[in-house]
């Protein structure tokens, strides 16, 4: 079955772990669960997460982006882009294509854009991806 990454800030904490539960209910392999860190201490630390997660991008099948993302959503919605792994971003309205706050890469191929309820995201996932 194929893998994912799921790529948010820690607003989103519990949207992540849904997301991620479904994905895995429904046989999908999440490669690495960034939501179980936390009292980090050191720059080392820091650097074996962002090595951790750079790696998780790199052998996901696609990635899903949910918005309020960080800027290290950013980093690894880049990753994923310049190594032509699918992108899912979902905003539940149409952030994403609010062209004040709008990024040209939410707009390139391979990345497919979804707002609405987050049953919608997973529902679309299933769809293009199973």
């Amino acid at each position: 079955m194929k893998s994912f990454y799921i790529a948010s800030s820690f607003k989103n904490i519990e949207t992540v772990r849904k997301v991620s539960e479904q994905l895995r209910h429904e046989g999908f392999t999440h490669t690495y669960d960034w939501t179980t860190n936390s009292n980090i201490t050191s720059i080392d630390e820091l650097k074996d997460i962002g090595k951790k997660e750079i790696d998780a991008v790199m052998c996901s099948d696609f990635i899903v982006v949910l918005f309020p993302a960080g800027k290290g959503s950013h980093v690894e919605l880049g990753i994923a882009i310049g190594n032509g792994i699918k992108a899912y971003l979902y905003s539940q309205n149409d952030e994403i294509n609010d062209l004040e706050t709008t990024s040209t890469f939410y707009h390139v191929d391979g990345v497919r854009k979804c707002n609405g309820t987050v049953e919608k995201l997973i529902q679309t996932i299933l769809e293009e991806q199973k």
